[in-house]
């Protein structure tokens, strides 16, 4: 059975719930429409610093930030479109703004559409009149996010789109990982390396993207928590990022449309033409 409530905790929360399949997912859209817990067969699958999330001058390090319209950081926070250059900070504006409630229903699974429209505020970094529908679906073990981005403008607009999930892990070195990949590039020192399927969790920090993925899946496995974890992912993200730091107990697995500083290289940029939208899917899924 399918529901849908809400709760005025500090944010207004809404909570999908799969009740057959003991599921549940909470969602604030006015911090950023993230998705701050997904829960199955009593198994918490994300970390959040509560206490980040509290105060709304920081951003929010846990759940699935939205990345848009870029995704991670520029040099200096810059990009030049048209010959003016522009400020946009890390991950874009999407994260950091109040999205509304579009549609909610219970026919086919516990789905909750937000919606988040330029503003005189976004024009001023990112010169483009943009729509954003996400749905989140819950059903069963699998959480679907469907993504339409719609360009409003007069003229193609250039951006990336992504997701940020952070995923609860007690013990790293239980985690074993089956990503479509063979070489990885370190994102601090931009080393390319070949990709053996593994990570080393003593490094402090470890922040990579995997490029030339050869299916649209991945797998990790906890043999601590006893859970597999499935990102299945289209062909609008060419870029997997895995990012985790020493001490923390997350990690995170992320579908990206486009590496960093693609406003500025254009490497994989999308351009979506004026009243087109784009459409793109990503569905997690856990074994317990």
């Amino acid at each position: 059975m399918y529901s849908i409530s809400n709760e005025a905790q500090q944010y207004e929360t809404y909570i999908l719930t799969d009740s057959d399949h003991q599921a549940r997912l909470e969602v604030v859209p006015e911090r950023g429409g993230i998705i701050t817990r997904w829960q199955v067969k009593g198994k918490e699958l994300l970390y959040l610093d509560k206490e980040r999330f509290a105060k709304p001058e920081m951003t929010v390090r846990g759940g699935i930030p939205i990345l848009f319209p870029i995704c991670g950081n520029l040099p200096d926070d810059t990009y030049t479109y048209d010959g003016k250059a522009y400020k946009l900070k890390q991950h874009g504006v999407a994260r950091n703004l109040p999205w509304a409630i579009a549609q909610q229903s219970v026919d086919d699974g516990a789905s909750l559409t937000l919606k988040l429209t330029s503003t005189d505020e976004t024009r001023s970094v990112y010169p483009f009149d943009f729509e954003l529908l996400f749905t989140y679906q819950l059903k069963g073990n699998r959480l679907t996010l469907i993504q339409r981005h719609t360009n409003h403008s007069d003229v193609a607009m250039p951006f990336c789109t992504g997701l940020h999930p952070y995923f609860a892990v007690d013990d790293k070195s239980q985690l074993q990982f089956d990503i479509p990949a063979t070489t990885l590039q370190n994102q601090m020192t931009q080393e390319i390396a070949e990709f053996d399927g593994s990570f080393d969790m003593k490094q402090d920090e470890i922040d990579v993207a995997l490029r030339d993925l050869s299916a649209m899946s991945a797998l990790v496995g906890d043999r601590q928590q006893k859970t597999t974890l499935r990102l299945d992912y289209d062909s609008t993200y060419p870029v997997l990022v895995f990012w985790t730091i020493k001490g923390k107990d997350y990690y995170c697995l992320e579908p990206w449309s486009a590496p960093r500083n693609a406003l500025n290289t254009g490497d994989c940029l999308i351009h979506l033409e004026p009243g087109k939208t784009l459409e793109s899917r990503v569905s997690l899924s856990v074994e317990v």
